[in-house]
């Protein structure tokens, strides 16, 4: 299918287009979060972000009323999956259900990458971030192999940026950046995101072909002391309440 993208006006956008590939939503059996799908890609045609990936914590969102709700308004929705491979995780693009329920380690990853070739990309989410599945310096480096980009996470200001490291190790085996919002709450999503020049036809290969070749820009900036109190009040004290709420909820026993 050939997506064209219209402004606000209707007509056909500039020639270039907005990526976010991690994004989470209530789908997420194994996560709590307060937003749907819908609302998402209302806040992806409000931004002009024209191809998302809703990343699930170990599954693939599969919804079809919602990837023809998001090609209805001109936005390309690629299959995706967000894997915790003994304890590190990885994020699959253009992935189906079958593949990632076959997912134990990364040798697992490298034959499935040797299957699918170009046709699946793969990136590690907010490397060298201690919390969560971050995957480590050492085990990135080991499992390079196993990825066609690094993320740059969105959580950063200053002095505290976790990046420098993964853009060192971007720089040593060549592998591109990329910038996502990694949301967990609406207002998070929208303000980072990576452009890439627009192709012909907007496709997943199309738009992963034009991340291999480095040509994205990233758009990540600097965490407000706004956003950093909103973040640490929602990761160490929202977020853990509204999981053990869900745990302890009667539909969940």
């Amino acid at each position: 299918m050939k997506f064209v993208a219209m402004d606000q006006a209707g007509e056909p956008s500039s020639a270039s287009i907005k990526l976010d590939l991690h994004i989470h939503t209530l789908d997420d059996t194994k996560d709590v979060l307060d937003y749907s799908a819908h609302q998402l890609l209302e806040r992806a045609k409000a931004f002009g972000i024209e191809v998302l990936a809703i990343t699930l914590h170990d599954s693939v969102f599969q919804r079809e009323d919602v990837f023809a709700e998001a090609a209805s308004i001109g936005i390309l929705l690629i299959s995706a999956a967000e894997m915790r491979l003994h304890g590190a995780d990885i994020v699959l693009l253009n992935v189906r259900s079958d593949e990632v329920e076959a997912l134990k380690s990364f040798d697992d990853v490298r034959r499935l990458r040797a299957a699918r070739g170009d046709s699946l990309f793969t990136f590690a989410p907010h490397p060298f971030y201690v919390m969560g599945g971050s995957i480590g310096g050492k085990r990135l480096k080991e499992n390079i192999d196993c990825f066609d980009a690094i993320e740059v996470c969105h959580f950063h200001k200053g002095w505290f940026d976790r990046n420098r490291p993964a853009r060192k190790v971007a720089a040593r085996f060549g592998k591109p950046l990329l910038a996502t919002s990694d949301a967990h709450q609406l207002t998070a999503f929208g303000h980072h995101y990576t452009t890439i020049p627009r192709p012909e036809n907007l496709t997943a290969e199309s738009v992963f072909k034009a991340l291999r070749e480095k040509r994205g820009h990233l758009t990540s900036p600097p965490c407000t002391f706004a956003d950093l109190f909103a973040t640490f009040y929602f990761i160490f004290l929202l977020h853990p309440l509204q999981k053990r709420r869900h745990k302890h909820s009667p539909s969940c026993s």
